[in-house]
């Protein structure tokens, strides 16, 4: 879906237009933690299982969305036929020029070159850094809101709160990081916000505090993800585009593994929350400083040229 956004978004909208579509991950959560609790007690209905009416109720909507996109979404701006020809056209030109000054700073690379590009590696480690940080809590605040004494119900409801914050950072941080035309100092921001709302969360002992250490800690979290993928965007294009965003999409989820994993064995090793939400903070934190001293903001090294096309379209 990055790769889908990058046929189709001049770079001065990149950021606000990728928060509103990772929105939908923590607005999804807010509904649907508690809406997953709801259905879960519906177990000897019809004679299935709560489990298996939560498969059905949740999974059906996707494939019919799945059947919907194949024939309303399109490649590319030129062949969409919901747009105007004048729409279609200045689309068009647009991303043409901007895509022509990347490769002269940049090179196009082909799918080889773009697997092996260091700034591309870069940025799987910071991605990996940042997974690290948001599977691990994303799997874990169900028990971490759990442990404070709330029962199953109360604990999906409150469980579904850090993700209200997530959502407001998600879209917000993205809009300002377009509207001020900047990228590092952005991403740096939130995943230092990330890491300290995750230590923070981590070593208060008041339930109400850790819990709103744990709001922060999300919009922190939700706010790299659109100023992140602004970066891949910036310095590829072509199947080199395609092959990129596919390299760090791959190399940064392992950290989906990794995250909740070292949480759950340091939680039994340590027999609390503490050592792992310090451990998901250190991630976001290197992934912070990788990009402080490696990542350059591709909005600061963009063709002058290219910079006025776009304003005067």
């Amino acid at each position: 879906m990055t790769f889908y956004l990058s046929l189709w978004l001049p770079k001065r909208y990149v950021a606000r237009t990728c928060g509103i579509f990772f929105i939908a991950v923590p607005l999804t959560t807010v509904i649907g933690a508690p809406l997953s609790t709801s259905i879960l007690q519906l177990g000897g209905a019809a004679g299935l299982r709560g489990w298996q009416w939560l498969f059905l109720i949740e999974g059906v909507p996707a494939i019919l969305l799945a059947v919907a996109a194949l024939f309303y979404l399109t490649d590319r701006p030129k062949d969409a036929a919901w747009l105007s020809e004048a729409q279609r056209n200045s689309l068009t030109r647009i991303l043409g020029g901007e895509h022509a000054s990347i490769e002269r700073h940049t090179n196009r690379h082909t799918i080889g070159q773009a697997l092996c590009n260091p700034r591309v590696l870069q940025l799987c480690v910071v991605y990996f850094c940042i997974v690290v940080g948001l599977y691990g809590v994303g799997f874990w605040i169900p028990q971490i809101v759990r442990q404070t004494g709330l029962t199953t119900m109360q604990t999906g409801y409150v469980a579904a709160i850090p993700y209200v914050f997530a959502s407001l950072g998600c879209s917000l941080w993205g809009r300002h990081s377009d509207l001020k035309g900047e990228r590092r100092w952005h991403l740096i921001g939130a995943a230092t916000l990330a890491a300290v709302g995750l230590a923070a969360s981590g070593t208060v002992g008041q339930p109400v505090v850790a819990i709103a250490a744990l709001c922060v800690a999300a919009a922190g979290i939700y706010a790299v993800l659109p100023v992140f993928w602004s970066f891949p965007l910036s310095i590829l294009t072509g199947s080199g585009a395609a092959a990129g965003i596919a390299l760090i999409n791959s190399v940064g989820n392992l950290g989906g593994f990794v995250g909740p994993y070292a949480v759950g064995w340091l939680k039994q090793a340590t027999g609390g929350f503490e050592v792992p939400l310090l451990f998901l903070s250190g991630s976001m934190l290197i992934g912070a400083l990788i990009v402080f001293a490696c990542v350059r903001d591709p909005l600061r090294h963009k063709d002058s040229d290219a910079q006025r096309n776009v304003a005067t379209n």
